[in-house]
């Protein structure tokens, strides 16, 4: 009997996060292959080759696809890419890794990427998306549950609901552009959420993974946290504090894939849920501790 492969989609794939959850990917069986999303494809391609040298098994398994997921264009020809790649195979599963901090960011470009950009993707990959136990993983941060504790009651409701959609997410988006305005075009002036623009991104983006989940119940699809992870997006915040990224609790990248590869190949126990860094489930609305007890959904 003919083995059936997973072909996985990640992307944001070159380095950091994106690149470690390739190389744990590809580390899991000897039947997945992986599409490395890349904006840039000589980068891609670099980074493909040092994989193989580290996974000489895992050469022929992985294909460089040209990705800038906050571009309409680069998501489209990219879902053509992969179709071509696939032949008469389907997607197993796509992880939405690619994401940026709001460090001297305008809302606007944060919203762009971790926001839309996830929804673009979901949009053109989904319909590839023909395995048996189709995944979608969203990489999000312990971010967005402590920037929804700290909403209004209303916004709080919204952000948490089973029945929220992507219209709804969107009118939530242009009332925080509005506010954004009225502050004179820094959020972190206005009165919404914990005043991060990261955080309200990786809010809105849990409220996306209730949505797209309920869209497609033939799916699985959840959003987790890798954790406090040494990447460009956290090393930042070390440099700002004159501190080495582990004297400040960063982990290595290898560390923040635990969540991502129970979602992918674990049994998650449900869809459009959240996790945190030790794959345990988390709430949407407040801060749950690694090892602390899972969250029930009460």
């Amino acid at each position: 009997m003919t083995q059936q492969l997973k072909p996985i989609l990640v992307t944001g794939a070159n380095r950091g996060i994106g690149r470690a959850t390739v190389n744990a990917i590809l580390e899991h069986s000897s039947d997945t292959r992986v599409f490395l999303g890349s904006r840039s494809k000589d980068r891609g391609e670099e980074t493909r080759r040092e994989i193989v040298d580290e996974q000489p098994e895992a050469d022929g398994r992985i294909e460089v696809v040209q990705l800038d997921v906050a571009d309409d264009e680069s998501v489209h020809s990219a879902a053509e890419s992969v179709a071509k790649h696939l032949a008469d195979d389907t997607l197993y599963g796509v992880v939405n890794n690619a994401g940026i901090g709001d460090y001297e960011r305008p809302l606007e470009q944060v919203l762009n990427v971790n926001v839309y950009g996830p929804h673009r993707v979901s949009e053109a990959f989904v319909p590839l998306i023909g395995h048996p136990d189709g995944r979608i993983v969203n990489v999000s941060s312990a971010a967005g549950p402590n920037f929804v504790n700290d909403c209004s009651d209303d916004h709080r409701a919204l952000l948490t609901s089973d029945d929220v959609t992507w219209e709804q997410i969107e009118t939530f988006i242009d009332e925080c552009r509005r506010a954004t305005d009225e502050a004179g075009g820094d959020f972190g002036n206005t009165t919404i959420g914990d005043a991060s623009a990261y955080g309200l991104s990786k809010a809105c983006l849990n409220a996306y993974t209730i949505a797209l989940a309920r869209q497609n119940p033939d799916l699985t699809i959840n959003a987790c946290t890798p954790g406090f992870i040494e990447t460009d997006l956290t090393r930042p915040m070390a440099e700002r504090n004159d501190k080495d990224p582990r004297e400040m609790g960063m982990k290595p990248p290898k560390d923040g894939t635990r969540a991502q590869m129970f979602l992918l190949f674990g049994e998650p126990g449900g869809s459009g849920w959240y996790f945190g860094s030790d794959a345990k489930r988390s709430p949407m609305d407040r801060y749950r501790s690694p090892g602390d007890p899972p969250y029930t959904g009460d």
